[in-house]
């Protein structure tokens, strides 16, 4: 191929934006030769890598909007360290069949059990089969939506995180719930029930909602709507902020 004919080519790849078929056509056309490929083979292998480029750049631009805390899988999760959890159990929710069935998936337990790394796991999990996903903290959650109902925007905000397929609530009970507040999240959750999921993390159990949101009636109403088509976890162990520090007493 002349030099010309390389850089006109080159320059109609950058014109069309084959940023895939541009990093990768010279190694692919050398293979071709080499192999004989047909030229349907030849094609086939370029649009390969084009839509390769393309499906990273969606699965990046998801994980970038879902806004997670860090980036943890499903693979470094140490189930060793948390016997309370059956790891076949967890390993299944990868397959994602809960986002398709509108399920949501409740994880209960002290601080520092690996809740939160779960959530994140499945969540990029999500983004990587391109459904649309949110992580936000309980608290930011429920002051965005005071804040909208104040400003006259709270149909907006909440058809804007119903329509997502998966909204992942994190840490709910660290901070007081206000009633406001209490019936804002009941409505948001309604919004979605049976109509996208949620993954939620809370340090407290069921029976103590009716403490943290200050009403028993919109506490135990929310639960109903959460658990109704719900896997619950309850996570048993010792935290892993401690985990290093109980490995070094030990070595001493």
């Amino acid at each position: 191929m002349s030099n010309k004919l390389t850089a006109y080519l080159e320059s109609q790849m950058q014109a069309l934006k084959l940023k895939g078929m541009l990093a990768h056509y010279q190694e692919i056309t050398e293979k071709a030769s080499q192999n004989n490929l047909s030229y349907t083979e030849y094609l086939s292998l370029l649009f390969e890598e084009e839509l390769k480029r393309k499906n990273e750049g969606t699965v990046k631009t998801k994980i970038n909007k879902a806004r997670f805390p860090f980036i943890k899988t499903l693979e470094e999760f140490d189930f060793s360290f948390q016997p309370s959890i059956r790891e076949k159990e967890i390993i299944a929710l990868s397959s994602l069949d809960f986002v398709e069935k509108k399920e949501n998936i409740i994880f209960l337990g002290p601080p520092g059990v690996g809740k939160t790394h779960l959530s994140v796991a499945l969540g990029i999990k999500a983004c990587m089969a391109k459904y649309r996903v949110v992580f936000i903290t309980a608290q930011k959650l429920l002051e965005e939506l005071l804040l909208s109902a104040k400003d006259g925007s709270l149909l907006d905000k909440l058809l804007g995180y119903s329509r997502l397929n998966l909204l992942i609530i994190d840490e709910l009970g660290y901070m007081p719930v206000t009633k406001e507040q209490a019936n804002l999240l009941f409505r948001l959750v309604s919004m979605r029930y049976e109509k996208g999921s949620i993954i939620l993390t809370s340090n407290y159990n069921f029976n103590e909602w009716g403490e943290i949101f200050s009403d028993q009636v919109v506490a135990a109403a929310i639960i109903d709507r959460l658990v109704h088509h719900a896997r619950i976890f309850y996570i048993n162990g010792t935290s892993y902020r401690l985990k290093g520090k109980l490995k070094a007493a030990n070595d001493h």
